[in-house]
């Protein structure tokens, strides 16, 4: 059978497929350096594979393989990303580049390859995760922090606007919309956070067993009850109540002996931290994000000519957050950011509807 000859259109495209998985392994070499144990072998197990799949195209191009090709915009912007931060960020968006793949639907490409880059979706998934779980917390108050100021002095400094008062007004009322929002953000999170740190001292079991125990007045059941609220198994249970109550010293099972209670740690992701840190991030976060649609004003603008620039900056600024949501959830940034573009600028124009009829009313 003779050997195929690809036309010039195939050779473009295998040494574009052969310069992106290339690029990808080394974003994920690049990933490995800043990481170790388990995650550093997966990442290296990855880059691997990506391998196996160059030298596939190169054994299709054979001898048309040429200089090495520039890999795609994505994968150069990975690799930057990679090398200079290492970050979930990075592994969100490999996520999203290996959903991409074009192998399933490109008869060139094996079945293997295809199934190789969604597995590989899932593996950079995993990955991604563990991540996304460490910062949930500080990223979601953030966001939340900075859009809340965003949309609700953007509403308020178009609704005022909207009346016809004088531009000072409005700039005293934005002011003082920031200041108000922002403190009771940073009242709200710390009576949040005290609260919660407060149940959680109220709910964890004390060590009272391990002295008061021996010299109760009860039966061992009646301890039993004490560990099975606390969701021990009942063999479990009853060997800790008989151990407390001096019944026997023996060693059965290890994993029932005689220690003091330990109770799991809460994730990391999940760690309340104290509530004056919370308090202050929250007070900060909505303030960068309220002072946005006054800046205008600062500058001494007035009317129309400082709503659109208010308006214009505000709107990029919830692109830039809705993208960065975007990125981390491994979605299209562009998708998300519009959302919150039309979410904010909604609020807003409701706003500066009512405003106008408020200010109708009372002229």
């Amino acid at each position: 059978m003779p050997e195929r000859i690809p036309t010039p259109a195939e050779i473009k495209r295998w040494r574009q497929y052969l310069a992106d998985e290339r690029a990808e392994a080394a974003v994920y070499r690049d990933l490995a350096k800043r990481r170790d144990g388990e995650e550093r072998a997966i990442l290296l197990s990855l880059a691997e594979a990506e391998g196996r799949h160059e030298q596939h195209w190169l054994g299709l191009l054979g001898g048309h393989a040429g200089p090495p090709r520039r890999a795609s915009v994505r994968n150069r912007l990975l690799g930057l990303l990679a090398r200079r931060f290492g970050s979930v960020f990075v592994l969100a968006l490999a996520q999203r580049s290996e959903s991409r793949s074009p192998y399933a639907t490109d008869a060139d490409a094996t079945k293997a390859m295809a199934a190789d880059e969604s597995i590989h979706e899932e593996v950079v998934r995993g990955l991604a995760t563990r991540g996304r779980n460490r910062l949930a917390g500080s990223f979601r108050a953030a966001v939340f922090g900075a859009n809340d100021g965003l949309v609700s002095n953007l509403s308020l400094v178009m609704g005022m606007a909207a009346t016809g008062v004088g531009s000072k007004v409005v700039l005293f009322s934005g002011i003082a919309g920031l200041l108000a929002g922002a403190l009771s953000m940073g009242a709200g999170e710390f009576v949040s956070v005290r609260s919660q740190r407060e149940l959680l001292d109220a709910s964890t079991p004390t060590q009272v067993t391990l002295t008061a125990a021996p010299s109760l007045d009860l039966k061992d059941n009646e301890l039993v009850l004490v560990y099975l609220a606390r969701g021990m198994s009942r063999d479990a249970a009853e060997h800790r109540a008989a151990e407390r109550l001096g019944q026997f010293n023996c060693d059965c099972d290890p994993s029932l002996s005689l220690r003091p209670d330990i109770f799991e740690k809460a994730d990391e992701h999940e760690t309340l931290g104290t509530a004056w840190g919370a308090a202050s991030s929250s007070f900060c976060f909505f303030a960068s994000g309220a002072i946005v649609p006054i800046i205008p004003f600062l500058f001494g603008m007035t009317g129309i000519g400082a709503l659109v620039p208010a308006c214009a900056l505000v709107g990029l600024v919830l692109l830039g957050t809705g993208g960065v949501v975007g990125l981390l959830s491994g979605a299209s940034p562009l998708w998300r950011g519009l959302r919150q573009l039309a979410i904010g600028m909604g609020a807003a124009a409701v706003t500066y509807l009512l405003g106008l009829a408020f200010g109708s009313v009372v002229g």
